[in-house]
């Protein structure tokens, strides 16, 4: 039986309440809004099903030495713009959609703005997985939903943090040919009821429409969080604010209110079993200029043939662009690639209080800069100015 002790080693995945075969385990939120199992003893029978299928239970080592690493970008700027970083999701799952009545899941926010995951069969419909969430998703039956499909002989790709590839893969218990995995780089997840306080204190009484956390219109490095909709008073909201100045996204950044599994993450180092780790590029300015222009690009990393074939397939048909990069510098620039984030133990806490100061007044509090990162931020402005001037 699932009997969660301790939150750090629990990731929310619901493997276990879609294994039960007595129904008995259900998903609900705790006082910070994160999901974990809860089971009914009274119909359990311990068959341990639930402990088989925990992938944080069961955690493998590290993977093996990826197949190959690539700064990649979709030729379709349309797709790219409204993308997060270069687009390449939509290629890998456009390709899947065209063979054998192909199915991709994916995260896709609901109106309330929570996320959870489901699946698509037609292109048009894959604009709601583009883009990144910053809440976890609720994986609701899409283990299962997967598992249908793969059984009837359909091509299925399944996208999702490391974590949940990794509770797909011990909920199936078994490798299938016509699977795709696609693990998203992953910083760790905030839950809905942190950005409902954010939202609510910042835009009270409206009616919102849209949030947009990674606008790129001002461009790939310098993002964006838009939030549109209308206020009470129905002026129209559209309301973008840089990434560095949003309140969400300080918190976010700095690792305030991750969940507490996040900072103990075992599926980091490509140990989820994806055939595709999929995230930003970032320092590809560095390392790669020709590929960046500011619009966004991909890191691509392959780790089975199936997919390699794939990726390889997209390239030579003209519809994504790809050069060849070091992983060590690629980790270098995004490090969320290999290692998890470092818990800020009192400073969540304090987050998490329940005191007058509200969101802003507490990520203001929490995330001020001390007079050596300060420091370090004029340093490193200096050392920018010098080398302009040379």
């Amino acid at each position: 039986m699932i009997r969660i002790t301790d939150k750090h080693k629990c990731c929310g995945c619901s493997a276990c309440a879609q294994t039960c075969p007595q129904t008995c385990i259900s998903m609900k939120k705790d006082e910070e809004g994160f999901l974990y199992p809860y089971v009914d003893e009274a119909d359990c029978v311990d068959c341990g099903l639930c402990e088989t299928v925990c992938p944080e239970l069961n955690s493998q080592s590290a993977g093996a030495v990826p197949l190959s690493v690539r700064a990649a970008r979709n030729y379709d700027e349309e797709v790219r713009m409204s993308s997060s970083s270069g687009g390449v999701f939509s290629l890998l799952a456009e390709y899947v959609m065209s063979r054998r009545g192909g199915v991709v899941f994916g995260a896709k926010a609901a109106g309330d703005f929570s996320v959870y995951h489901t699946y698509a069969e037609f292109v048009e419909d894959l604009e709601d997985f583009r883009g990144s969430k910053y809440v976890q998703s609720s994986i609701e039956r899409s283990y299962a939903e997967a598992e249908w499909f793969l059984k009837d002989g359909r091509e299925v790709m399944f996208s999702g943090t490391p974590c949940q590839i990794a509770g797909l893969k011990k909920f199936l218990g078994r490798e299938y040919e016509n699977l795709l995995c696609v693990e998203i780089v992953c910083r760790g997840v905030p839950s809905h009821k942190v950005l409902m306080q954010y939202l609510s204190e910042n835009f009270p009484g409206a009616r919102l429409s849209e949030v947009d956390f990674r606008n790129k219109r001002s461009g790939w490095k310098k993002y964006s969080m838009v939030v549109k909709g209308f206020a009470e008073s129905e002026l129209k909201i559209n309301e973008k604010i840089p990434f560095t100045e949003n309140p969400f996204m300080t918190g976010f950044l700095k690792d305030i209110y991750m969940r507490p599994s996040c900072y103990e993450c075992p599926f980091k180092a490509f140990a989820s079993g994806a055939d595709v780790t999929l995230g930003d590029c970032w320092g590809a300015d560095k390392f790669c200029p020709g590929m960046d222009d500011d619009r966004g690009v991909s890191l691509v990393i392959v780790h089975s043939r199936r997919a390699e074939d794939v990726v390889n397939t997209l390239i030579s048909s003209g519809l994504m662009g790809a050069v060849p990069v070091d992983l060590k510098e690629a980790v270098k620039y995004n490090p969320s690639i290999m290692t998890a984030c470092v818990e800020p133990v009192r400073k969540r806490r304090d987050f998490f209080a329940d005191d007058s100061r509200g969101f802003n007044g507490k990520i203001a509090y929490l995330c001020r800069e001390s007079f050596s990162e300060k420091l370090g931020g004029f340093i490193y402005e200096i050392k920018k100015l010098l080398k302009l001037a040379k």
